[in-house]
């Protein structure tokens, strides 16, 4: 397919390594998802010399971070972090049409970096809290103090569909806990993270921040260097096995934050009015289906499964698949062609079972004919070995499954090899903590699901293959630090070992 650059938008990016851009012979080109052969910019490609530049950078500047304390660090981050707000326009123009999501999603991404960045920032006072422990006459002769110590380098790994946000779980969090970092934007939606995450690291000490972009191939550095302490990676299942598989080359420890299959389980008691349904809706297909704690299944007690098919039908007759900055738009393309691909083959095959498969909106024409558009669906009773139900769409698909009892629905839900999230929905308080306390996953929500409602001061992250550890909260600042004990010798305690 010939390529065009729409060149009233194009933006470029370069690296930002030790407080200077940097740009490069070999780009990355930035495909619109919405308009086949559109070309929105152009990120610098980095080579295996300027990620090892980079690691070297950030390496020379953790001394100097690391002893400004947790309160010299806070103050240079609100520093840094002053006047975001007054690009996130273009910011969420540019996410846009590289991500394909909705204006006001992509805008809700820059906005949410903001107040992750925030709310890490009000836990400096417990960044470097420490604990004594006494001497026992006769049994231990020294006073210990256990305190916290920051890591080192770290390199943070961002996925293309909600970069920004995604990046202020853990960003400030390492920075603040006294690490400095390297960030690698998402090869396919480089563009707006990267300018973002510039303008930031324009306002630390050089080095403490640095941006890189480029091919997986000449990233190995950003792992394997004995100089990185640590890699948080937020991404696909397939691709936190390869991050740890590389990693334990050099034992650099990891937080894997990976895909979901995120079952909302509706009880028999479940309140499906207007608003319970709206939060159901978002949670379903917010960015075209494309959040790792989006709902992925949804299981209801088989008496109310007529009423929930017939709200979600009628939110779905009203979607309007479109182009992400055009006003009406309430869907945009998927960021693939692969990921089209694959949806569109797990709805088929759900279509060949003979489950009853529901299909809503038009596919739009014109310059967006050919795009990654997808028509939202629904698969109702779908035989439960479908790869519908046991795999993780990340498209706008859902299957409903109905069942009797509480304890199938828990067996159901728990059924898999993700624990990201979970919901629950019911009006009955103490059912809701029965239920959602058995489910096996990190979050659980009730009465409602999704990214937009997540806790951003709560620790946040997965079980069994939907990852390794927790961003957010004081446990994100604590999954950048590590304890050092200092045992100081009692002199009456040691003489009374004597005796």
């Amino acid at each position: 397919m010939s390529q065009t650059v729409d060149t009233a938008t194009a933006v470029r990016t370069g690296l930002f390594i030790g407080g200077q851009e940097r740009f490069t012979d070999e780009v990355l080109k930035v495909a619109d998802p919405g308009k086949p052969g559109v070309i929105v910019g152009e990120a610098a490609s980095a080579s295996p010399q300027d990620v090892a530049d980079a690691v070297a950078a950030a390496k020379a500047a953790y001394p100097a971070w690391a002893a400004l304390g947790a309160e010299g660090r806070a103050k240079a981050m609100a520093d840094a972090i002053a006047g975001i707000a007054d690009d996130r326009d273009e910011d969420a123009r540019i996410l846009s049409q590289e991500n394909g999501k909705v204006r006001m999603e992509a805008w809700v991404d820059a906005l949410v970096f903001e107040l992750r960045w925030n709310l890490a920032l009000s836990l400096k006072d417990e960044v470097e809290t420490s604990k004594t422990l006494p001497a026992i006459p006769g049994a231990i002769p020294v006073n210990t103090e256990v305190a916290f110590q920051p890591l080192g380098v770290v390199t943070i790994i961002v996925p293309f569909n909600w970069p920004i946000a995604i990046l202020a779980a853990s960003l400030p969090h390492a920075l603040l806990a006294g690490n400095t970092a390297i960030v690698k934007v998402p090869p396919t939606t480089p563009l707006a993270t990267a300018r973002v995450v510039q303008r930031v690291a324009e306002k630390l000490p050089a080095g403490v921040l640095n941006v890189i972009s480029g091919k997986d191939e000449n990233m190995s550095g950003l792992i394997q260097n004995p100089d990185i302490a640590k890699v948080c990676f937020t991404g696909s299942v397939n691709g936190g096995k390869r991050i740890m598989e590389m990693a334990s080359k050099s034992l650099t420890r990891v937080t894997l934050e990976l895909g979901g299959n995120d079952a909302a389980i509706f009880l028999e008691d479940a309140i499906i009015d207007d608003a319970h349904l709206d939060r159901l809706y978002a949670a379903i297909f917010d960015t075209t289906g494309q959040i790792c704690m989006n709902a992925k299944r949804v299981y209801v007690h088989r008496s109310r499964l007529d009423e929930l098919v017939a709200g979600l039908e009628a939110r779905l007759q009203n979607v309007k698949l479109g182009y992400g900055l055009d006003e009406g738009t309430t869907m945009g393309p998927l960021h693939s062609p692969a990921q089209k691909a694959f949806v569109e083959e797990i709805i088929q095959e759900a279509k060949d079972s003979g489950a009853d498969v529901r299909e809503f909106g038009e596919l739009p024409g014109g310059d967006l004919a050919g795009g990654n558009f997808l028509r939202p669906a629904i698969v109702v009773d779908p035989d439960p070995s479908l790869r519908v139900v046991t795999q993780e769409q990340f498209g706008p698909v859902i299957p409903i499954i109905p069942f009797d009892t509480e304890e199938e629905a828990v067996r159901a839900a728990n059924d898999t090899w993700a624990g990201l999230c979970g919901s629950v929905w019911t009006a009955n308080p103490e059912a809701a903590q029965r239920v959602g306390s058995q489910l096996v996953c990190g979050y659980v929500w009730v009465n409602d699901h999704g990214a937009t409602r997540c806790d951003l001061r709560a620790p946040f992250g997965g079980m069994k293959q939907s990852g390794i550890g927790r961003e957010q909260g004081i446990e994100g600042v604590r999954s950048f630090q590590d304890t050092r004990s200092i045992a100081v010798l009692d002199p009456e305690a040691l003489a009374a070992m004597a005796h």
